[in-house]
């Protein structure tokens, strides 16, 4: 593998670089969105019994004690719980677009490399190619052994910056089926939330 990747030529460097900039984005993505997830119907349930038991006070303690965007959802139409249902549904909206943001922080720079690592790869190709047509005028023979080393860089790129792409793609795609998931439990759980309270106002 090694010696593959120095016959790859200088192109291999910075395509590289994309994978260990994929990877470690991949990393961090993965930290965070394992710990954003929550068992929403248990959560869901103890803020309903700490409504009834407390009420928003003790909702809010029960959110300030649980991670996740769900929880941090909560909490901020909790605080707003005085105010009325309209403020309430405006700051879980809010809330909601922040943590949106961040659960899908990174993934544009994983679709930049999906996007350059195959490019790199065919920049290397051309390269390559020039360099074994350079290689072709120089000598003026077109001999298997000249144009050899050329071609290798071509191939080597190319395979090299869409294996890069494949890597990050897929990892990519897993990130956002799982922020999509996460999206449909907020919103759902959001919706259940304000139910609550239109129905402990009621009471």
């Amino acid at each position: 593998m090694v010696e593959m990747f120095n016959n790859g030529g200088d192109f291999m460097w910075p395509i590289l670089f994309l994978l260990i900039l994929g990877l470690a984005i991949s990393i961090e993505r993965m930290w965070s969105l394992t710990r954003a997830g929550v068992n929403t119907r248990k959560f869901l349930a103890q803020v309903k019994d700490a409504l009834k038991e407390g009420g928003v006070e003790k909702a809010l303690e029960v959110c300030s004690n649980t991670r996740g965007p769900v929880a941090s959802i909560f909490h901020a139409g909790l605080m707003r719980a005085d105010r009325g249902i309209e403020s309430v549904e405006k700051a879980v909206t809010n809330a909601g677009s922040i943590e949106m943001a961040f659960l899908e922080r990174g993934l544009v720079w994983l679709a930049t490399v999906i996007s350059v690592a195959p490019m790199l790869g065919f920049t290397g190709t051309v390269a390559g190619m020039i360099q074994a047509f350079d290689s072709i005028a120089a000598a003026n023979d077109i001999s298997p052994t000249i144009v050899a080393s050329g071609i290798s860089v071509a191939l080597l790129t190319t395979l090299f910056g869409l294996i890069v792409a494949m890597i990050i793609q897929v990892l990519h795609n897993y990130f956002v089926s799982r922020i999509d998931k996460l999206i449909i439990d907020m919103e759902e759980s959001s919706n259940e939330l304000i139910d609550a309270l239109i129905a402990s106002e009621k009471k």
